[in-house]
């Protein structure tokens, strides 16, 4: 019996030689069967080849590559084939998702066909990502994810950053203690005076506490669920506090994961939110000797408490920050992509098919000022350029404001644009894998420790 990959006039199929295996449904042709790359057919290939499932990333060293739209993997895995960090390749937000008009079972079976196509049998990811209720936990599980990343932002009090001190004793002796295990006094004894990231004095608690506290007891009940449904199936966690509206200090890093581990929290990764600015689809906006100094500490805090990983998140296009964080990290990190995988597939459309892009592009344009309102951009319309000649097009991609417009106008993109969208990149799949891999070996370049085979 073998499986590949072929490509009919209607579309890519799983070709099965000899006897349909159980689970498997298609179309006999002669000795052989022909089979659609639909749901029932990826969860059957994972249970004959195992290689094509996802599995735990555990503390290796790994990228996240985000695929909005189920065509990139192929070109992130000719990226990562060349180094050694960990992909994952089935990642993507809820938030994403709903927008892209996909499920996280889309997002697991489009990796897996990916994987089955590059026959990379080396391993790779799933990233539940930026989950914040049990539902969506649920529906990740039962698509066959094996990581999850929880967001418990909506939860964390950025007031807290500046009240004054009887405000936020206020606050913190309102605590849901019953949720974190702990009483005023308790925490106070345990925290009070440690100098791991600095002295912690009284102050420094409240504002670490009453800014997170809610945050930890959603986690700790989130987690607990993903604990329970999973049983003994091994499984990465990730906890992610880096939309917030104030930076994480290295004493609130220092706290925040000590109470993770107070609560029997067990995860592999997390994601403050370091200084500066990390806008999506564009490089850090900020002073790098300041981000050095401050990410410095928190990577010694990861270490010292863990170890675990630091996950970068609105990870791609940092190229200026990347060497910091390797030398920082070593192998403590992960580098999360997402949108970044998008850009380039317009870049390709730009390439091959300029009339369509002309199109997104004044669409993305005109639907920005609503599309932005969920991310951190700062791009100015007056700035996108205009009038350009078709062989000047893929050149908008270098520059800071039409990225930031493509990047977070996607999902009114795709629903308006979805057909010719798939069309062209399908007719043009090798040209789309090509830039990929360009654009990614940048972004793992500064991580590597060594070159595979």
């Amino acid at each position: 019996m073998t499986f590949t990959l072929i490509k009919t006039p209607q579309g890519k199929r799983l070709r099965i030689e000899g006897s349909l295996p159980d689970g498997f449904h298609g179309e006999q042709q002669g000795d052989a069967w022909l089979c659609p790359l639909d749901a029932q057919n990826a969860a059957a290939l994972r249970r004959e080849l195992p290689w094509t499932a996802p599995t735990t990333v555990g503390l290796k060293k790994s990228v996240g590559c985000g695929d909005r739209l189920g065509l990139a993997t192929p070109g992130h895995i000719l990226a990562v084939r060349e180094s050694d960090l960990f992909p994952v390749f089935a990642q993507q937000s809820i938030r994403e998702m709903q927008r892209a008009g996909r499920t996280p079972q889309n997002v697991l079976d489009d990796a897996t066909w990916g994987v089955f196509e590059m026959n990379y049998q080396s391993g790779f990811g799933s990233d539940a990502d930026h989950l914040k209720n049990k539902q969506v936990i649920d529906d990740c599980i039962a698509a066959g994810y094996v990581g999850f990343t929880l967001d418990p932002g909506d939860h964390v009090d950025n007031a807290a950053h500046i009240d004054d001190i009887n405000g936020l004793r206020v606050k913190y002796e309102a605590l849901p203690w019953d949720r974190l295990d702990s009483s005023p006094d308790a925490l106070k004894k345990l925290y009070l005076g440690s100098s791991v990231a600095g002295e912690i004095t009284e102050e420094t608690l409240l504002r670490a506490a009453c800014k997170y506290g809610l945050a930890l007891a959603e986690v700790a009940e989130l987690a607990r669920h993903i604990a329970a449904k999973m049983g003994d199936t091994p499984y990465d966690l990730e906890i992610s506090v880096d939309e917030t509206d104030t930076p994480t200090s290295p004493a609130e890093h220092y706290f925040f994961a000590s109470e993770l581990k107070r609560l029997g929290i067990d995860f592999q990764g997390l994601a403050p939110r370091f200084i500066g600015r990390f806008e999506k689809g564009v490089d850090y906006i900020g002073d790098l000797g300041d981000f050095e100094r401050d990410f410095a500490e928190h990577a010694r805090i990861a270490r010292e408490l863990g170890p675990y990983k630091l996950s970068i998140h609105s990870g791609s296009d940092k190229f200026s920050i990347y060497p910091i964080i390797a030398k920082h990290t070593g192998p403590y990190v992960h580098l999360k992509t997402a949108g970044t995988s998008w850009l380039e597939a317009l870049r390709v459309i730009a390439m091959h098919n300029p009339a369509l892009f002309r199109e997104i592009l004044d669409f993305a344009i005109e639907h920005y000022p609503t599309d932005k309102a969920t991310y951190h951009v700062s791009a100015d319309l007056d700035k996108v350029p205009s009038d350009l000649m078709d062989v000047d097009l893929p050149n908008l991609f270098d520059q800071f404001d039409t990225r930031q417009v493509l990047h977070v106008t996607f999902g009114s993109v795709l629903g308006q644009f979805r057909e010719p969208i798939y069309d062209t990149l399908r007719q043009h799949e090798d040209s789309y894998s090509t830039v990929l891999k360009q654009h990614f070996d940048k972004h793992i370049a500064p991580f590597k420790s060594e070159v595979t085979a």
